[in-house]
């Protein structure tokens, strides 16, 4: 599935009788609880658990599973790269990013891969080598770059593949992690045990797309 729309963006109103020199309050970075996202003028696609902004030049993308209709994972797609987006249910006083990560390092190994920490922007990240098989033929390292950032009862798991992975450090890097900077995680009140992925949902607006030939 792939759908875009363009986000927009307002500029926030000096209080009344605020001076004119005053400085424009700055929207704080998320990612966002959406019981606690802000009024900020972005336009985000309600994807059920996850509200996304779409962003210029990149598409988003639902991967569906045929046989059950669900949503299994987000996608923002473009020329140099992608950044696939989940969600997970989380302990409320918990780290689990701390917990998991080395069990994906782990499974990561047993696949004959690598996976190696690093501090990024968001705290400790992956950075993973796996070998792939080709269309062709033969086999290929894929790089992949995973970050995981704490929210209140859930955790937002980010894999970037392409130059945001091969170059973590570049500019047009950064420009990846700034989509993370403005999704919001709807956890909802249910119960759901830790690791649990939340629900995503198919927005009315989704097209079907078939795959290349």
């Amino acid at each position: 599935m792939k759908f875009r729309r363009k986000s927009a963006t307002g500029d926030a109103e000096s209080p009344e009788g605020a001076s004119s020199e005053a400085s424009q309050v700055e929207t704080p970075p998320g990612p966002y609880d959406a019981d606690d996202l802000p009024d900020d003028g972005v336009e985000r696609v309600d994807l059920g658990s996850l509200l996304i902004a779409p962003e210029e030049g990149r598409e988003l993308r639902l991967q569906v599973d045929d046989s059950s209709g669900n949503v299994q994972s987000v996608m923002l797609a473009g020329a140099d790269g992608a950044i696939e987006i989940r969600a997970f249910a989380a302990p409320r006083n918990g780290d689990l990013w701390n917990d998991v990560r080395p069990q994906i390092a782990a499974d990561t190994a047993q696949r004959g891969g690598t996976a190696t920490e690093r501090e990024g922007r968001f705290g400790t990240e992956l950075l993973c080598q796996m070998k792939v098989q080709r269309p062709e033929g033969g086999t290929a390292t894929q790089p992949s770059r995973i970050v995981g950032i704490n929210g209140p009862r859930w955790l937002l798991r980010a894999t970037m593949l392409g130059r945001p992975a091969i170059e973590p450090d570049a500019e047009d890097s950064a420009q990846w992690e700034d989509v993370l900077t403005r999704v919001a995680v709807r956890r909802g009140a249910h119960a759901l045990p830790v690791g649990e992925p939340l629900p995503l949902i198919l927005p009315d607006q989704a097209r079907r797309v078939s795959p290349p030939a």
